[in-house]
């Protein structure tokens, strides 16, 4: 059984691939910190699949992480758990999935032929970045549903992998304030996610949450056309105390639902 610290070894290795960017940001904070801590990560997955969110639940609590919260994000028809570990220094993990069911029957079309070439077998931690278990998708296929669920084209093209890796500002040394940390990031030549507002949420909520926008591959869908695609992005997170003094652990599903939109293409 693979143990937090070189599952979350892997992730990274795994995320920096394809994004870039991030990597490249953490370099930036570690010029004037003495470590970038992260504050949790997130997974996409279809539900109705071998790899459905039910399915890959037991390997996170097999590392020791408990239940936390459910959330349901109606308009994105999307549904989510997130669990936290005991030892505080160690990340949450936030895993959402797409109720294909509740999509157009066009989407559900076009996505069950590729749903259906995931193999049913014992899973293990590599599943996390394993990425696409189905062919690469047509280009015709992700435009459509790219007009429907950017979710969906995005997981359809990106496979099961970490979405996004989150910065904890308040384990930061140079400064604990979001908008400080965003605005450097951009300074830096970095596109910030504006939806809903440069951060999402505010104190009152506990909880105040900026991101970049995803970084972009090229990838070659089949038949053979290459184009540039969102892949994934850098969360930074400031938690606050409550009223017994604590920071707050929690997620915010209004906040949540604007930084999913970090892989809209622009």
């Amino acid at each position: 059984m693979m143990q937090p610290k070189e599952f979350f070894s892997s992730l990274w290795q795994d995320y920096i691939e394809v994004t870039p960017q991030a990597e490249q940001i953490r370099q930036l904070f570690l010029q004037t910190d003495p470590q970038v801590i992260n504050d949790h990560v997130a997974f996409r997955t279809f539900s109705d699949t071998p790899l459905c969110l039910a399915q890959l639940q037991p390997l996170i609590l097999a590392m020791g992480y408990e239940i936390q919260a459910d959330y349901n994000f109606e308009a994105k028809k999307l549904r989510a758990i997130s669990f936290i570990h005991p030892d505080p220094t160690v990340p949450k993990v936030f895993i959402s999935e797409l109720e294909r069911h509740k999509l157009s029957e066009q989407a559900q079309a076009i996505l069950q032929p590729y749903c259906d070439q995931i193999e049913a077998k014992e899973l293990e931690q590599s599943v996390f970045w394993s990425g696409r278990h189905w062919n690469m998708p047509s280009w015709e296929h992700y435009q459509t549903l790219l007009e429907e669920s950017e979710y969906a084209a995005w997981l359809l093209v990106m496979g099961i992998r970490v979405n996004h890796f989150t910065v904890s500002v308040d384990l930061l040394e140079s400064t604990d304030c979001i908008r400080e940390v965003l605005q450097r990031v951009e300074d830096a030549g970095y596109a910030i996610n504006e939806a809903g507002g440069r951060v999402k949420g505010v104190p009152a909520d506990l909880l105040e949450q900026g991101s970049t926008m995803a970084d972009r591959i090229d990838v070659t869908f089949a038949g053979g056309d290459s184009h540039s695609v969102a892949s994934c992005f850098y969360e930074f997170a400031k938690r606050h105390a409550d009223s017994d003094g604590q920071l707050y652990q929690g997620f915010i599903a209004a906040n949540a639902d604007k930084i999913f939109e970090s892989t809209n293409v622009s």
